[in-house]
């Protein structure tokens, strides 16, 4: 890939992301990321507390319980990665994205 095409392709990505909403996650918490919308799932990784994460779809999991109430939904960040709604200032109980699917 050419410098040129290097830069496009970071400027796509770039667009792509910025249409996407990103919410915070709450203070004060270290968040795990997972490989499917439940506990069950493995660790992908963990977010500090105060980060921002994009929300590209939501489904139903597991019910789990956090700073901003309780809750089945669970918030798709990346490809293969899920965070518990319960623990993302969304400013709302239900979908803030598409269903996952």
């Amino acid at each position: 890939m050419t410098v040129e095409e290097t830069s496009a392709a970071a400027e796509l990505d770039e667009v792509v992301t910025m249409g996407v909403a990103r919410y915070p996650i709450a203070p004060n918490c270290r968040v795990n990321v997972r490989s499917g919308p439940g506990t069950k799932y493995p660790i992908v990784r963990t977010l500090l507390a105060g980060v921002s994460v994009p929300i590209y779809c939501q489904t139903a999991g597991e019910t789990i319980t956090g700073p901003y109430g309780t809750t089945n939904l669970w918030d798709n960040i990346a490809s293969d990665e899920f965070v518990s709604d319960a623990y993302v200032h969304t400013g709302s109980d239900g979908y803030v994205a598409r269903h996952c699917g």
